[in-house]
């Protein structure tokens, strides 16, 4: 797991904001740089996906 629960909590929104907006722009260079060859680790989408999920949910939990 590339980011663990607490390294998250301890970040202010600013910042989750920005490493969210890092990680969804790494995931769409991603998609369209392999359309026409394959990725060298084919699991690294996922785990981007995964990280974006974990700081949506932390954000989530801040303004609830």
């Amino acid at each position: 797991m590339a980011k663990t629960k607490t390294d998250l909590t301890e970040k202010n929104p600013k910042e989750l904001n920005e490493m969210l907006a890092e990680k969804r722009e790494s995931l769409r260079s991603m998609r369209f740089s392999a359309l026409g060859s394959r990725l060298k680790d084919s699991s690294e989408p996922k785990k981007l996906r995964a990280d974006i999920a974990r700081i949506m949910t932390e954000l989530g939990a801040r303004s609830a």
